[in-house]
């Protein structure tokens, strides 16, 4: 709620694949960074880029560092509908803790984003891995969502469209375009 009950708009903090394919309606994006946490291949994906017997690997906001992303504004009219798709979406195994944070856009403002923070004590957190099993989980995954290297690759795609630097998302999503060995 705004300052005289009004309710408020809805702002939601997107790192991976929600900067490319956010999956509800908005009125406004924005790049923004968060500090606090960074982007990293560190959750084991067992529905949406693999199964539990083959998983793929997705990004997560781990502690430390700041992340450059997009933010999304949504109408306060739709915020309720949203944080359901979004909980849905993100939570399906519960290895996202949903949290509201600062996110500071690149035209000054500072606002509460929804964010989803990856459970380092979740089962599915992978943690910092070699480049070699990064790799080979992403080029293994296949889930609801499609295969893993598309989106890897369109993670990327979209960093690079918004300047944003990620030189191992480069590595990988480049390694991914070759056929395994």
């Amino acid at each position: 709620m705004e300052a005289g009950g009004a309710p408020a708009d809805l702002w939601v903090f997107g790192y991976g694949s929600l900067m490319w394919r956010p999956g509800f309606p908005f009125v406004e994006e924005r790049p923004g960074r968060l500090r606090g946490y960074h982007r990293s291949l560190c959750v084991l994906s067992h529905v949406h880029r693999g199964t539990p017997e083959r998983p793929g690997l997705v990004l997560g906001l781990d502690r430390g560092g700041s992340c450059r992303g997009m933010a999304f504004r949504v109408a306060a009219a739709a915020a309720g509908e949203t944080l359901a798709y979004l909980r849905a979406r993100e939570q399906v195994t519960a290895v996202y803790v949903e949290r509201r944070l600062g996110v500071t856009l690149d035209d000054g403002r500072r606002i509460e984003a929804v964010t989803y923070l990856v459970d380092r004590t979740h089962p599915q957190y992978a943690g910092r891995l070699p480049e070699a099993d990064l790799l080979r989980l992403v080029r293994q995954g296949l889930g609801r969502s499609g295969p893993n290297p598309d989106y890897v690759r369109h993670t990327h795609d979209r960093l690079v469209a918004l300047g944003i630097a990620d030189p191992l998302l480069a590595r990988v999503a480049a390694a991914c375009a070759v056929p395994s060995p």
